[in-house]
């Protein structure tokens, strides 16, 4: 039918009106291990450089597995103010970095914003780490009294979202999201409440670091990561040597704002909108019920007014576990049919980062949408044959991306799904049915 004579059904109508009033991402900050910067991590991802090596600092052969994303060359005396490198640790000090790009990359002026209109959601599900290792051992062998004062804030999940929050005056609501990986999604997910609520414009999205010696232990205590000691074969998702994944530390802060706001000010770029998001729980074990991904996409979906067959590209999760990788093969394929769509993990060059590493996803659905690109999924050469997925490899894929479907899952039977849309789609759906 022709989409401008066709008028839509009063349902359809208000799904797509609320889709067009979501909120929208002028900024993009990336601090990822295959690049400092947006523009460096695109294209590296592009390039299919790697960010996996083995943990620098300490003997990590030790461990049984010693490789991770390492953000390497990451100087944060020259990136930030002297007074601030006593107080924070390394994943407050990239959060940061993050942030000021996002910021600039969107050109807003905070200082034209009223007060309490611009705040802070953010993800992370392991906190500061090495601040907190490091004033521990203080205490156990030099005594209370040498233990830093900042102490009692720098550890602490929410740390990320206080410290942007001071450093840009963003005196609005303030989150934190711990949810492992679908902490990452669902910190845009309350980005979207707080502008529904009245805010103007939220940071919004994750960084992590936790790779120091006590860290990376933890890291193994969940049983999910890769023994293979190549770092272009320890992550391999959806293929049929899949044995684990890699951790990492990075991710994305992005700068989002109401639909309004931006227009008003006139916003010099646009990279897409935030168009829906769902979270779900997967049911207890024993009662038979499906895992909640699939569900967590349809919802996602049909918030941002479109349907299955509208979405471009899948972000997937890509646990790199032989039985997640079978669950979420089975969603996608249950909403998409066999081969019915793109799939890409390009988090096989970074490892997963946790909450940081699903907002680095929904940066590069934002690009791909930009630059008609789906970056690969690296290193990939075997895949599940019943896993019937359209898996982009080798190769970028040249392709026109309107909307974009990203996945993430956490510990615990976390899901969440976001779906980003580009401007164009906006533009176009206006009458379709």
């Amino acid at each position: 039918m022709n989409p401008a004579t066709t008028t839509a059904s009063p349902a359809v109508a208000e799904r797509q009106a609320g889709a067009a009033a979501a909120p929208v991402v002028t900024g993009i900050g990336v601090i990822a291990p295959n690049g400092l910067g947006t523009p460096q991590w695109w294209d590296a991802t592009l390039r299919g450089e790697s960010g996996i090596r083995r943990v620098p600092g300490y003997d990590s052969a030790r461990y049984p597995s010693p490789l991770a994303g390492v953000v390497d060359g990451f100087d944060a005396a020259a990136l930030l103010p002297g007074r601030l490198l006593p107080q924070t640790d390394r994943v407050t000090r990239l959060a940061l970095v993050a942030a000021d790009q996002a910021l600039r990359d969107s050109g807003a002026d905070l200082s034209a914003l009223p007060d309490y209109a611009a705040g802070v959601a953010t993800s992370n599900a392991t906190g500061g780490f090495e601040f907190t290792h490091r004033e521990v051992r203080k205490l156990w062998t030099k005594g209370p009294q040498h233990v830093s004062v900042y102490e009692s804030f720098a550890w602490f999940y929410a740390v990320n979202t206080g410290q942007i929050s001071i450093r840009h005056g963003l005196r609005g609501p303030g989150n934190v999201i711990v949810a492992d990986q679908a902490g990452g999604l669902d910190t845009f997910g309350q980005a979207r409440r707080m502008l529904g609520k009245g805010a103007a414009l939220v940071v919004s999205g994750g960084v992590e670091s936790a790779l120091d010696p006590w860290g990376l232990l933890s890291h193994h205590s969940g049983g999910r990561l890769s023994g293979v000691r190549d770092p272009l074969r320890a992550y391999l998702p959806f293929d049929e040597a899949a044995a684990g994944h890699v951790p990492g530390e990075g991710g994305a802060l992005l700068v989002v704002e109401s639909a309004a706001a931006a227009a008003q000010r006139g916003a010099r770029q646009v990279y897409g909108h935030l168009a829906g998001h769902a979270s779900t729980f997967d049911p207890r074990p024993g009662t038979g019920r499906p895992p909640g991904l699939a569900r967590a996409a349809r919802l996602a979906i049909a918030q941002a007014g479109l349907r299955p067959g509208d979405i471009d590209v899948v972000f997937a999760d890509a646990a790199a576990q032989p039985a997640l990788d079978d669950i979420e093969a089975a969603a996608v394929e249950a909403l998409f049919g066999p081969y019915g769509v793109p799939v890409t993990a390009p988090k096989t060059l970074t490892g997963r980062l946790t909450g940081g590493g699903p907002p680095v996803d929904v940066a590069a659905a934002l690009l791909s949408m930009r630059d008609g690109l789906i970056p690969p999924t690296a290193h990939v050469d075997r895949p599940v044959p019943r896993h019937r997925l359209d898996l982009v490899r080798g190769e970028p894929r040249a392709t026109r991306v309107r909307a974009a479907l990203v996945l993430a899952r956490g510990h615990g039977g976390f899901n969440s799904a976001l779906v980003v849309t580009g401007a164009d789609r906006r533009q176009e759906e206006g009458g379709t049915s």
